[in-house]
């Protein structure tokens, strides 16, 4: 895994939501809610496998101070995070 340097990147923050941007896209952004449960997280395809997932996941157990709650994937690549997520939320 590759890891990114964070400092590249604007973090925005909004009403239950985190986006990582740079000058040219989004990078990723999670949505949750006051809870900790999880209701999207999305990462951009270039950027995938570089600790974007789990730093704005991180950052939302920060926020919210609440053990994760993840919402059943809608993807086959959302099972995979949520797999290899268990491990680390």
């Amino acid at each position: 895994m590759n890891l990114i340097d964070f400092s590249n990147f604007e973090l925005k923050s909004a009403d239950g939501v985190y986006t990582l941007k740079n000058l040219n896209t989004t990078i990723g952004f999670v949505r949750f809610n006051i809870d900790g449960e999880v209701e999207y997280i999305f990462v951009n395809p270039l950027f995938r496998k570089k600790g974007i997932a789990k730093k704005l996941l991180k950052l939302v157990q920060q926020k919210t101070h609440k053990k994760l709650i993840f919402q059943d994937p809608i993807s086959s690549l959302g099972l995979k995070l949520l797999k290899s997520l268990n491990k680390s939320f």
